[in-house]
């Protein structure tokens, strides 16, 4: 009896002074007979030996009672990695003589009677608290954290502000950096609570983060029976007491790279953000729609470090949303909103900008300079796929994404709107309904549109047809002849739709000028074609009037005057 008493001081002794407010004994470590707990082994009431012992430790101190594993880890690695793992030693290799399956735990070094662990608490290392081999799931131990690292990470705070209980072991993260085996007031052995994700930012220092969505949210989990996301374990109530944990499982994640909840990296968001569960908005629905931006059609394709432009095209959730940046901060056009806070894109010139300001930027990325951009849906006299030189402030013509359109008349606008206005690019391409989460996520009509915009020749004239034109541009304004006196004739008596004549983008200055393509004229050759001495033109002769010269439904329109 002696012995076990100066055996048990001397584990006791072995604590470092933050953790002696409470004893081992009331957790999950003590696999004693002296356990209040049910489901223990209960061989016998000594405690430390299940870990330690007085003589002939191995593989170190601090007297140790379990063998050391034999194979090689799997290491954790990701592209953003910054860090060089090695092979888990210090504690870590302590840790792992357990939790890695490798080892019988009941084999130990200071006793001479295996110690049957098959049966009841201790049997679930064999579950979740089995790490195995593979640590390629894991958070990532036994590195060097230095200044240096933590410089060229970025995202990461310099070691010398961590402060207890958060501890370097030898200037190395170990898993006592985030576990203490000896006490368990906080869940899972954590040094300290995680609830707002506390230890996370004790080393992580995210750009953004503080006031982001994730970070500050108070809604609920609230999914359903059916829900495939029932099963897993969300620790704390809310989004923001959640924090990191929403998305990110420090050990036997399913998305290794980036340790995610799930290998599926749309599914990482849309288990939230389907409507019903925790966002109130359903982007899940948008994104099966007949025209989206087709998330599914795309995995693990989408990295952090990749150019603003990839060469290999795709679109992931990732790419147009920064998960620890987004937030409901509003802007006006065209600057970017806090849904799309802090996602790098292309501007103007064609440069890569880290974190965009204006929200064309983040459409640029892949409908500009792109060699895999998509192509013009219209087949038109002047070709252009590329609409960071639709949209040119240079141009003769355009729709104000970037600044205030060259057209200081504009008789059909519909209040507010006015010649001096600024729209998005998502205020004609985004979820079609009533309701509908902002953004181009997907939609009935055809690229994504708002609303219905029809292309078709002889497509009868109505609101519903031309419901996107008629979203800024009066109907009644357009058909009275008001802005051009030949509307009412083409639109309405003749069944010629709106994209007949007018490119909805531009037209770059670089192949077009002002007498021939102002007002967004760029005709569509399926529709329009050269008359009988091969002229295809509009030549502007003043406000609001002009000449064609050009073949339309078979008449000839050379010249035909409009004034």
């Amino acid at each position: 009896m002696d012995k076990i008493i100066i055996f048990t001081l001397s584990c006791w002794l072995l604590l470092p002074p933050y953790v002696k407010a409470q004893s081992i004994v009331e957790t999950s470590h003590n696999l004693s007979a002296l356990s209040s707990e049910t489901g223990r082994i209960g061989v016998d009431s000594e405690i430390c030996k299940y870990c330690h012992t007085p003589h002939t430790d191995a593989p170190a101190s601090p007297l140790w009672s379990q063998g050391r594993t034999g194979p090689n880890y799997i290491l954790y690695n990701s592209s953003t990695l910054q860090a060089i793992p090695g092979q888990p030693d210090g504690s870590s290799i302590l840790c792992l003589s357990c939790h890695d399956g490798t080892i019988a735990q009941g084999k130990l070094t200071g006793s001479n009677t295996d110690l049957d662990f098959s049966t009841g608490i201790a049997a679930r290392i064999s579950e979740r608290s089995n790490l195995t081999t593979d640590l390629s799931d894991d958070h990532p131990i036994s590195f060097y954290y230095t200044p240096t690292l933590a410089t060229t990470d970025g995202q990461l705070k310099d070691p010398s502000t961590i402060s207890m209980p958060v501890q370097l072991e030898n200037g190395k993260v170990q898993c006592v950096s985030c576990h203490d085996p000896h006490k368990n007031p906080f869940t899972k052995y954590l040094v300290a609570s995680n609830q707002f994700s506390d230890l996370c930012t004790s080393c992580h220092d995210r750009s953004f983060w503080p006031s982001s969505s994730h970070s500050t949210s108070a809604a609920t989990w609230s999914g359903s029976g059916s829900d495939p996301w029932e099963h897993i374990e969300f620790p704390y109530q809310t989004v923001a007491e959640n924090a990191c944990e929403n998305c990110h499982d420090p050990h036997n994640s399913k998305g290794k790279p980036f340790l995610l909840k799930s290998s599926s990296e749309e599914s990482n968001c849309l288990d939230c953000h389907s409507g019903g569960n925790v966002a109130n908005t359903d982007i899940l629905t948008q994104t099966l729609k007949t025209y989206s931006h087709n998330v599914f059609g795309y995995n693990q394709i989408h990295n952090p470090t990749e150019t603003a432009m990839p060469p290999a095209l795709h679109v992931e959730c990732q790419d147009c949303h920064n998960p620890h940046a987004t937030s409901n901060i509003s802007a006006l056009a065209p600057a970017a909103n806090g849904f799309i806070m802090g996602v790098q894109g292309i501007d103007q010139g064609g440069n890569t900008v880290t974190a965009i300001t204006n929200e064309y930027e983040l459409c640029y990325r892949c409908h500009t300079d792109n060699p895999a951009k998509p192509n013009s849906p219209t087949a038109r006299q002047i070709e252009q796929d590329n609409v960071r030189l639709e949209f040119d402030l240079a141009n003769p013509s355009f729709h104000p994404i970037e600044g205030v359109g060259a057209n200081s008349n504009v008789p059909s606008l519909i209040a507010p709107l006015t010649e001096s206005s600024i729209i998005y690019c998502t205020d004609c391409h985004a979820s079609d309904g009533f309701g509908s989460p902002k953004g181009p996520h997907g939609s009935i009509y055809p690229r994504i549109l708002k609303y219905r915009y029809e292309t078709d020749d002889l497509t009868p004239e109505s609101a519903t047809n031309y419901e996107l034109c008629y979203s800024c541009h009066s109907q009644a304004s357009i058909l009275s002849d008001v802005s051009f006196n030949g509307h009412s004739k083409h639109v309405r008596d003749e069944k010629t739709p709106c994209n007949a004549c007018h490119d909805p983008h531009g037209v770059s200055a670089t192949q077009g000028n002002s007498i021939n393509n102002s007002h967004l004229i760029n005709f569509d050759l399926r529709i329009v074609t050269p008359d009988n001495s091969g002229r295809l033109r509009y030549e502007n002769t003043g406000n609001n009037t002009g000449t064609c010269y050009l073949n339309c439904h078979g008449k000839q329109h050379s010249p035909l005057g409009y004034q």
